[in-house]
């Protein structure tokens, strides 16, 4: 069983960035692919970005894409996510997860990964 903590959070002005980290102990994370995870207020927990447990296969959401890259050092069990041009709506906790069942593809679905981190508040103001 794999325990992840989060790190990196922070406020920020918008057009900044900020790097997250997902420390992982308990288990290699090269048995998991891994995903970040984000949940606003009174929003349903969103997918941000996903890679497999090699790194071959990465995605992204779409309002993301081209802001955000997701990467893994297997040797160190951290999972990092690099964030630039952030905005006001990247506002929320972000999560790191683990999924032990690779099934071909990144899942979407926070239901599909088994561990989670306990977060970590990213904030952008306008």
């Amino acid at each position: 069983q794999v325990q992840l903590v989060e790190s990196g959070g922070g406020w920020v002005q918008a057009g900044g960035s900020l790097r997250l980290f997902c420390d992982a102990s308990g288990s290699t994370i090269s048995m998991y692919a891994m995903a970040w995870f984000r949940q606003a207020p009174g929003m349903e927990r969103e997918f941000v970005a996903g890679i497999s447990r090699s790194a071959s296969v990465i995605l992204y959401a779409d309002s993301v894409k081209g802001r955000f890259t997701i990467s893994r050092d297997n040797t160190k069990s951290t999972v990092h996510l690099q964030m630039n041009v952030l905005k006001p709506d990247d506002t929320a906790v972000y999560y790191c997860a683990a999924d032990k069942q690779w099934r071909g593809r990144i899942l979407r679905g926070p239901l599909d990964y088994e561990y989670w981190g306990q977060g970590t508040q990213v904030t952008v103001s306008s």
